[in-house]
């Protein structure tokens, strides 16, 4: 008898933090991925020493900007970065304000993202 009103708060308890946990995993997975990229005000990444580098990155990408698209632009931008990175699987790309695109590319060593201009030229990668 003791042991069962002692179960009881603890079940009711864990439950309780399980739940807030998990909400608190979805408001933050969300919160990035705003329309304008620009919800969150973190500093604009830096290569980390270990990544590498080729070519331009936007000066106003950092992980998380971006709007996500698909359709025929997705497809063209998507094209373009398979073409000059074969080998990866495109996970979803994204449209940034000034109309460039940031493939985003896994299931390959590298690169990571994929920086495509708006004529659809391959303009930097990092990974």
């Amino acid at each position: 008898m003791f042991r069962r009103k002692l179960t009881r708060p603890i079940v009711v308890g864990t439950a309780a933090i399980v739940v807030a946990i998990g909400a608190y995993a979805i408001v933050n997975s969300t919160s990035g991925n705003g329309a304008s990229g620009t919800a969150n005000a973190a500093p604009l990444a830096q290569p980390s020493p270990n990544q590498r580098v080729v070519g331009q990155i936007p000066s106003n990408w950092r992980p998380g900007t971006g709007t996500i698209i698909t359709g025929a632009a997705a497809n063209k931008a998507k094209a373009v970065a398979l073409a000059k990175y074969p080998g990866g699987t495109v996970n979803r790309v994204l449209k940034f304000s000034d109309g460039s695109y940031a493939v985003h590319m896994i299931k390959i060593s590298w690169p990571h993202h994929v920086f495509v201009s708006k004529s659809l030229k391959v303009t930097g990668a990092i990974g």
